[in-house]
């Protein structure tokens, strides 16, 4: 393991033009991931700036309007069991609990958990064959290689990869909003446009640049929220990565759909929201599978399974079925 030294944070400011100023520095908070790519050799810091003493980053504030804004410290243990978020959002919740151990819960960050990286064993194994995450224009092993677990839609000849959080597959369902802090202040950027599609690039994983500094992650009020649901599909019940996932959320009137909202994990290189079918969903009957079926098949008429993966266009439908049932059952 290449070493590395650390320093304790106690200012954003200082933090920010630190990271800023030096490639080869890295923020550290829960450290479940970043020390896992060290490990593996797929990011090398020399310097990681703890930032887990920055003040009121940690804390969750439920407010008045039915928002919920959850710093970027916070822990992914307190956030699952938060009573507001758990009443208002039991999606996030439900995909917090899914995603990891209950030790790497109490130790993982809510900023940290939606910046993982992805899981394609070509990236993470460091066996020297060709990752265009790793090695930007070596090529990519998984396109023609081991892609059972990898990507059907907006994948590029460059990248096949998914990104591997639960919770952003929440968010992304919640329309949820990233508060960053940078070297020229502050922003706002919509969880929708956090996540990057690989494209010729797809060793940048979200829109965050040197200097740039997650604060907190603020959802706001729906209707839908209440009664939400996420449903996991892996290949073993404990502690494993998603072949798909869904999030939905749904608000009904006398059993029939009035709006939902679907986002799908386990299939892109970012959450991926699927518009089509909140559209051709409303009005229908939640006791109506085989027109919710055909609703949902119009976020997948744009699929492009790789040689190993076609069932998941299958599965992931199934998935969406079953999870935005089981939301509509607690409206």
């Amino acid at each position: 393991m290449q070493p590395f030294t650390v320093s304790r944070q106690a200012d954003a400011g200082s933090a920010i033009v630190a990271h800023g100023a030096d490639r080869t520095v890295a923020f550290i908070a829960g450290g479940t991931d970043l020390l896992g790519l060290i490990k593996d050799r797929a990011t090398l810091p020399d310097h990681l700036l703890d930032i887990n003493a920055l003040p009121a980053m940690a804390a969750i504030d439920a407010r008045s309007d039915g928002s919920v804004r959850i710093g970027a410290l916070a822990r992914m243990s307190d956030v699952a069991a938060h009573p507001a978020v758990r009443q208002r959002y039991p999606v996030v919740s439900e995909s917090l609990l899914f995603a990891a151990s209950g030790q790497l819960r109490n130790m993982a960050s809510i900023g940290g958990n939606i910046m993982q990286r992805t899981r394609c064993a070509y990236f993470r194994d460091g066996d020297d064959l060709p990752c265009n995450k790793r090695k930007p224009g070596s090529g990519c092993s998984a396109l023609h290689g081991l892609n059972r677990s990898h990507a059907i839609f907006g994948w590029s000849d460059s990248c096949v990869a998914t990104h591997p959080s639960d919770l952003a597959v929440a968010l992304a369902a919640l329309d949820a909003t990233v508060h960053v802090r940078g070297l020229q202040g502050d922003r706002e950027v919509p969880f929708l446009e956090f996540h990057r599609l690989p494209d010729d690039t797809p060793e940048k994983d979200n829109v965050l640049g040197r200097g740039d500094l997650i604060i907190a992650i603020e959802i706001p009020p729906r209707a839908e929220g209440r009664a939400s649901h996420y449903l996991k599909v892996r290949d073993r019940q404990s502690y494993e990565f998603a072949l798909v996932s869904t999030a939905a959320a749904v608000a009904t009137d006398g059993g029939n759909i009035r709006s939902a909202r679907l986002a799908i994990g386990g299939v892109a290189h970012k959450p991926w929201r699927l518009g089509a079918a909140e559209e051709a969903l409303r009005g229908l009957s939640l006791d109506d599978a085989p027109h919710l079926r055909a609703a949902i098949a119009k976020s997948f008429t744009d699929a492009r399974p790789l040689a190993h993966n076609a069932f998941k266009v299958e599965l992931a439908q199934r998935c969406v079925l079953r999870a935005l049932q089981t939301a509509g059952a607690r409206a």
